[in-house]
């Protein structure tokens, strides 16, 4: 009779574990399915900065030092909407031209480091008669703001901020 009663204490203690462990479990698991989102996330907007260098800089008669340039204009869209005009919707919401940065680097022959190029005839302005960059390097400068979604967790807000440097002259 005893053994009956210490079998079935076993088997309600038991339950009561599994009761009590699968919150955790499903909260762990929510937690990397989530921290999966956010490196998806992070790679898809790596890839868009990349395919905005690398059009940008195989591209011809292109004017870095103008924001405007229609060519510069032509890959953010084509990168961020799978098209090089305005026509199709963003691929990742909220993530517009605008926020995108697109500069000129040239290696400083003292220090041997890349610094941003000057917008003269003495610097990349190719359109004032200056040779062109050594680097093209786009960036979010602001970054790119994602939400963490675990339940009964308070929500954390990350800045994701990728940056592709890119040779310029293709190559990459």
């Amino acid at each position: 009779m005893r053994t009956i009663e210490r079998k079935e204490r076993e088997r309600g203690a038991s339950l009561m574990e599994a009761v009590l462990f699968l919150p955790i479990l499903f909260m762990l698991t929510w937690g990397m399915i989530d921290l999966a989102r956010i490196g998806m996330t992070y790679y898809e907007l790596h890839k868009m900065m990349y395919s905005i260098a690398q059009y940008s800089v195989t591209s011809q008669n292109v004017n870095f030092c103008d924001d405007a340039d229609p060519v510069v204009a032509a890959a953010k869209n084509l990168a961020l909407r799978g098209s090089v005009d305005e026509s199709a919707a963003l691929r990742l919401p909220s993530l517009t031209a605008d926020l995108v940065t697109v500069r000129a680097e040239r290696v400083d022959a003292d220090s041997q480091t890349p610094n941003e190029c000057e917008c003269s005839a003495t610097g990349c302005d190719a359109a004032a008669g200056g040779r062109g960059p050594d680097f093209i390097v786009v960036t979010i400068p602001n970054g790119y703001t994602v939400k963490t979604n675990i339940p009964f967790v308070p929500s954390e807000t990350f800045l994701l901020r990728p940056k592709v440097r890119f040779p310029y002259g293709g190559g990459g």
